[in-house]
């Protein structure tokens, strides 16, 4: 292949030289094992090699069971969302925004999760935009993010959980979502400043909304508190789209970055070739 440069550097090259993979690695179990019943993906993913798991939505699951599940398979849970249905941009949600995200806060501290993650949009089945906002200006949109995350961050320093902000991309799965850039999210998180306020950085989310990873991932890894992997065009396991991962995975660790690396992908044909894929990093 042509060996790339710049802002394409992270397209797939394979001659590029794999160097060794030094992060630990998150399952997302609402879409890998689920061949198994949900309590048994955790002693599943730490067989195979993960450190920890994490999932979607918490008021659906039985936290108690999911906790002793977790310490029953020695397996740590880094996250799970925290916003549920409700909009971070819509002023008239403010209240109720707030209240579940305390909520979500306390739960992560129950069980012991490390973060939890919120979004611009309310998100409904499947991950569809519950309401565009095409009524409200840029700058409601942003104030109003600003003005939760920033009384969030309080909450998040105060009980030792971490809150991600997480851009999503608008041309494939969630059309009509207001925070789709990464330089927006992480200009949010440097403006407020806190230790437990940082970004969400989705490598299949961005490639599709704005590409040059490595150049972003250089600009604002200082921001990221946690990465999501899928490979693009698809959401599989890397290996089956265009992103070139050891490019990516090298700019990460250049860039300081010392986080987890969560595997948030639909299997192309079944839970343990993807697993081999991710493994093999």
């Amino acid at each position: 292949g042509v060996r790339l440069v710049g802002s394409e550097m992270c397209i797939r090259d394979r001659n590029e030289k794999e160097g060794p993979m030094i992060f630990q690695k998150s399952a997302c179990i609402e879409t890998l094992y689920t061949e198994l019943p949900f309590l048994e993906r955790f002693r599943a993913a730490k067989a195979d090699g993960f450190d920890f798991v994490e999932f979607w939505s918490w008021t659906d699951k039985d936290l108690a069971a999911v906790k002793a599940a977790a310490d029953a398979a020695g397996v740590g849970i880094s996250g799970f969302n925290g916003d549920a249905e409700l909009s971070l941009i819509d002023p008239a949600q403010k209240t109720a925004y707030k209240a579940f995200l305390r909520r979500s806060l306390d739960a992560a501290r129950r069980i012991g999760a490390r973060s939890v993650t919120v979004h611009s949009n309310g998100l409904g089945e499947g991950g569809r935009v519950l309401c565009p906002y095409d009524d409200l200006s840029d700058a409601v949109k942003l104030c109003t993010m600003f003005d939760t995350l920033k009384i969030a961050a309080e909450w998040a320093e105060n009980c030792g959980v971490q809150i991600n902000l997480e851009p999503l991309n608008v041309t494939t799965d969630h059309p009509g979502n207001f925070l789709r850039h990464t330089r927006t999210a992480a200009e949010l998180t440097r403006l407020i400043g806190s230790p437990n306020l940082k970004v969400l950085y989705d490598v299949y989310h961005m490639q599709l909304n704005e590409g040059s990873l490595c150049d972003h991932i250089r600009a604002y890894a200082d921001q990221f508190g946690h990465i999501h992997v899928a490979d693009a065009p698809g959401r599989h396991e890397p290996g089956t789209g265009e992103i070139y991962y050891p490019a990516v995975f090298a700019a990460l660790e250049q860039a300081g970055y010392r986080g987890l690396i969560g595997y948030e992908l639909f299997p192309k044909t079944d839970t343990q070739t993807a697993v081999r894929a991710i493994m093999a990093d």
